[in-house]
């Protein structure tokens, strides 16, 4: 049982943060197919005590996303006190610590994974957050900086110690990055080792890996990064495998563009037209994915900074790939 402060899901099924992709409107699309919690991106605690606005624009959350948890990620102890008692002006449901990013502009920093290099001052870290805010305090990490150095037992064990209500574990090293497969078997004794919710991340692709994630280690959780990103759908066809044994529901390729076009309209409400449909275009190829003539409607909509001219190119492909063998 996923249980951290009023938010209490049997076999939960999270979104992982996610930089420059998680922003509310992927989070609102998200929930909206079943994601149980979601997470705003991972947000620089230097850039919130510094006051940068870019930064603090990605702590901004709306009710209808609820449940959602804002991440925050440094080195610095008082710099992370202070990023969260910003982050819980904002009312999320918990604050997440990013101990597990693995990138090297974050680890060069001392920040996230890096942070498993030194358990005493991660958990000196973490009780310093936790202290300091009356928000429930949850905490994502790696099994280890390597596989000489997998400590990830112990490191469930003092952050319990120290207050958090909930791990989230990437089944993977620090220096394995996205590479080789994540080992799910620390899962089972994790849990073993502490009485709040584990969280399992890692290799969850496809809806299929859901259940088997829930069967083989009975995990509290299963949070889902890569496997969401073009695929919001996981969690409606992973709900369905769990209830139900099978999926149920045909994603076709007009519900997925309808889904791309209410993505971008949820993106607008929030970011104003311009700024949306630009970055929106990241998630074109996703969302258009083995579809017929698929590079050349991403090419046109590439063209675009408004609305509406996308919402007639994207209808007219529905369309067209109605006329085709492609049909649905």
């Amino acid at each position: 049982m996923f249980k951290v402060g009023k938010v209490e899901i049997d076999k939960a099924l999270l979104l992982a943060p996610m930089e420059d992709v998680t922003d509310v409107s992927f989070r609102l699309i998200c929930r909206e197919l079943g994601a149980d919690v979601v997470y705003t991106e991972f947000v620089n605690s230097e850039g919130l005590v510094r006051s940068n606005e870019r930064t603090h624009n990605k702590l901004k959350i709306i009710d209808s996303e609820r449940p959602v948890g804002i991440q925050i990620y440094g080195n610095n102890i008082e710099s992370m006190v202070g990023a969260a008692k910003i982050a819980e002006a904002e009312n999320p449901d918990m604050i997440d610590i990013n101990a597990g990013c693995w990138v090297k502009n974050v680890v060069g920093h001392g920040a996230g994974s890096a942070l498993l290099k030194d358990i005493p001052y991660l958990t000196k870290l973490v009780k310093a957050v936790v202290d300091s805010v009356e928000l429930p305090v949850t905490v994502k990490t790696r099994i280890g900086w390597d596989n000489n150095s997998i400590q990830i037992v112990e490191v469930a064990k003092r952050l319990e110690d120290v207050g958090i209500r909930a791990l989230t574990v990437h089944c993977r090293t620090r220096s394995m990055g996205h590479k080789g497969d994540a080992d799910w078997s620390w899962i089972p004794k994790v849990k073993e080792a502490v009485s709040i919710p584990v969280v399992l991340n890692g290799n969850v692709l496809y809806p299929g890996d859901v259940k088997r994630a829930f069967r083989e280690t009975n995990a509290d959780g299963v949070m889902i990064a890569r496997g969401a990103i073009g695929n919001p759908w996981i969690y409606l066809e992973a709900k369905e495998i769990l209830s139900k044994g099978y999926i149920q529901t045909k994603i076709d390729d007009e519900m997925k563009i309808k889904t791309c076009l209410r993505h971008l309209g949820f993106a607008i409400e929030v970011k104003g037209e311009r700024r949306a449909v630009i970055e929106h275009r990241k998630f074109y190829s996703g969302y258009l994915k083995g579809m017929h003539h698929a590079s050349k409607i991403r090419n046109e909509l590439m063209q675009y900074v408004e609305f509406n001219p996308i919402s007639d190119l994207m209808s007219s492909y529905i369309e067209e790939l109605k006329k085709t063998q492609y049909t649905y």
